[in-house]
């Protein structure tokens, strides 16, 4: 069977490294990473799948927060990750978002984040590529089935965390201080988004899992895709109705 072909966004700064270390876990998973780095890259009808990779900080700009002087920003990889997770939305693509990733999708399905994570909550502060941090899986979710556990060691190099929850998105997995280290859609598509960073960790099976259940998502809707272009959407409506929800301060996470 042919591999998959899964979008993978990454920084403009830091894409050159942390792509190959993406392809490579994809690969291992049965799927071929496409690099999208810039909006003239992106070709939603070329993949099965999609991964919003890590790097900068979300900009407050797109949920109504306050910008900080010590953030740094990418807004417009922001403007073209928030189109992406919600054109693949629509057409039913399925998302695995990491760290950043993870944020824009809450983001983009109308949530809102912590800027400064660790102020927000008490957890034990981690800055680390190697897993050091612990976090518990919520039972019954989509993401407890793939890990197959409840606890998992996970590496940490985040600053911001979910806040309020984006549409249709439920929590799946937090630390030991509450914060939010897991989010998943509540129903299909497939959408999961992991505060750390699995592609650093594809020594260890449980990290490992994560991409290979998205590049299964990808052969299945790859099967069942329809005919023609995926995407043929006019997302301002959609996009302006997530705006205003973002004002209404209940239901955070």
């Amino acid at each position: 069977m042919t591999r998959p072909n899964i979008g993978v966004t990454v920084s403009q700064r830091s894409g050159w490294r942390i792509f190959p270390l993406m392809a490579f876990n994809i690969w291992l998973a049965g799927g071929k990473a496409l690099r999208w780095q810039t909006a003239s890259a992106i070709d939603l009808d070329a993949v099965d799948g999609v991964v919003i990779g890590g790097g900068d900080d979300i900009s407050p700009m797109l949920y109504g927060g306050k910008i900080s002087a010590r953030a740094r920003l990418d807004t417009d990889r922001d403007e073209m990750e928030k189109r992406i997770v919600l054109e693949a939305a629509a057409a039913n693509i399925p998302v695995l978002g990491i760290c950043r990733g993870s944020q824009m999708l809450n983001v983009a399905l109308g949530g809102t984040l912590h800027q400064d994570a660790y102020s927000a909550f008490p957890s034990r502060f981690y800055k680390t590529i190697l897993p050091r941090k612990a976090v518990e899986i919520d039972e019954g979710t989509r993401l407890g089935q793939i890990l197959q556990t409840s606890t998992l060691s996970v590496n940490a190099l985040h600053t911001q965390a979910v806040e309020k929850l984006g549409e249709n998105i439920g929590v799946a997995a937090r630390d030991d201080g509450g914060m939010v280290q897991a989010i998943e859609r509540m129903a299909d598509p497939f959408a999961i988004g992991v505060q750390w960073h699995p592609e650093h960790l594809f020594y260890r099976t449980g990290h490992r899992r994560l991409f290979k259940a998205l590049v299964l998502a990808a052969q299945a809707y790859r099967v069942n895709r329809p005919q023609g272009r995926t995407v043929d959407l006019g997302l301002q409506d959609e996009a302006a109705r997530i705006g205003r929800d973002n004002s209404d301060p209940a239901g955070k996470a």
